[in-house]
């Protein structure tokens, strides 16, 4: 395996790509980014803003989301303008919590249709979950053009709903646009999900190996559960330990678990390999520069999240998607499939698969030259690097 010997992420030449001079606007635009609820809604909105400004640093750039969400503390992190709307998600079953509820969405649109008064957007962009649906509806109640990003293979509640009034709809993978919700929409374009530059500029080199304990002359795999971690895959991959440890000069692992089960895992590491101290592994609750691992990451197993494989097919990685089952609309274990189809991932259902399958599967991926390179070049061919660009320019040219 060749390493470079310095880690170059080229984030200079991506932040000025395409930047436009403030002579070339003749007045400054302003765009509304909603969305919000999870990280998978935030992210995407966050990318779409960065690139926004990227190409045109006149724009002003404000984001509507739910008060004390998650987005409430992230979007001022990035350096966002950030206003709040009362939210509510609707219960899936008629019961008397909807009256709470309809209440509290009814008061977020009252606060939307102020917001759009006070700040006159030429577009408002929507990235799904319930957050953004009173800010878009408020759009165009105010006859402004909305916009909508889908971050997976099947259409969300709001997107679904309010897609035939948007402009444009940007979908991260072909399978959505046969949703009957775009049936009327002006302009739809598969442009992947928006991701942060970063992630693909990162460079492998030795440097980062020794940084996390581990050895470029080996074969790494990164688990991850997700931010908060995943309860089944830590125990999936804790429990392929033994098997794991007889390719211990091959293979490495990486391992995210999530703050709550951080002390669990490592003594379970500690523990399988008291008597194998040369299987080199890495466990973190979270890594904050997930780009670094990513560079070195030869096979991953994960959950299958929009925003997951947006970032895993972006940097070519093999996967082995073990999607969460419980996700309203199954919107995992689509987006799992869509990338398996096309011999990127395997797919391993939560609780229909043995260790033995896991161990059987990372194996043959890592360790079988033929169907490494072959899954890589896979991977890549779905990935969209440039998401966040594309799509910022194409909101540029509704605006000018």
């Amino acid at each position: 395996m060749s390493t470079s010997k310095r880690c170059d992420t080229n984030l200079s030449e991506i932040n000025s790509h395409d930047m436009m001079s403030s002579e070339q606007r003749e007045t400054h635009r302003k765009v509304v980014i909603a969305g919000g609820g999870t990280g998978g809604h935030i992210y995407p909105a966050i990318g779409i803003a960065e690139a926004l400004q990227r190409l045109d640093a006149t724009v002003d750039i404000v984001f509507i989301g739910g008060a004390g969400r998650l987005e409430s503390t992230l979007v001022p992190q990035h350096g966002f303008q950030f206003r709040p709307v009362s939210v509510a998600g609707f219960p899936r079953r008629l019961t008397l919590q909807w009256f709470p509820v309809i209440w509290k969405v009814f008061h977020g649109l009252t606060q939307s249709l102020r917001y759009m008064n006070e700040l006159k957007p030429d577009v408002v962009i929507g990235t799904g979950g319930y957050v953004s649906g009173p800010v878009l509806l408020a759009a165009l109640l105010r006859k402004i053009p909305i916009a909508i990003q889908e971050q997976n293979a099947s259409v969300g509640l709001t997107n679904s709903i309010l897609a035939r009034w948007a402009k444009a709809a940007y979908l991260a993978m072909e399978s959505a646009r046969e949703n009957n919700s775009f049936r009327h929409t002006m302009h739809i374009e598969v442009t992947g999900n928006p991701i942060r530059p970063a992630i693909t500029a990162f460079r492998r080199c030795e440097e980062t190996y020794r940084k996390f304990g581990l050895s470029p002359d080996r074969k790494t795999i990164f688990v991850m559960g997700g931010s908060q971690g995943a309860q089944a895959i830590n125990k999936a991959v804790t429990d392929a330990l033994p098997h794991l440890v007889e390719f211990a000069d091959e293979v490495q692992i990486v391992h995210q678990t999530g703050a709550a089960e951080v002390a669990s895992v490592e003594t379970e590491y500690e523990e399988t390999l008291v008597l194998h101290k040369e299987f080199l592994h890495c466990v973190r609750p979270f890594f904050d520069t997930v780009e670094e691992i990513y560079s070195i990451t030869d096979v991953m197993v994960c959950r299958a999240g929009g925003m997951t494989v947006a970032e895993v097919t972006a940097c070519g990685i093999p996967a082995i998607f073990i999607p969460l089952p419980s996700q309203t609309g199954n919107d995992q274990v689509l987006n799992a499939y869509s990338i398996a189809e096309e011999g990127a991932a395997v797919v391993l259902e939560q609780g229909e698969f043995t260790v033995e399958m896991l161990v059987e599967n990372l194996t043959h991926i890592l360790l079988d030259q033929d169907t490494h390179k072959r899954m890589v070049s896979a991977s890549r061919a779905l990935g969209k690097p440039n998401a966040s660009t594309n799509i910022a320019k194409s909101i540029l040219s509704y605006m000018y």
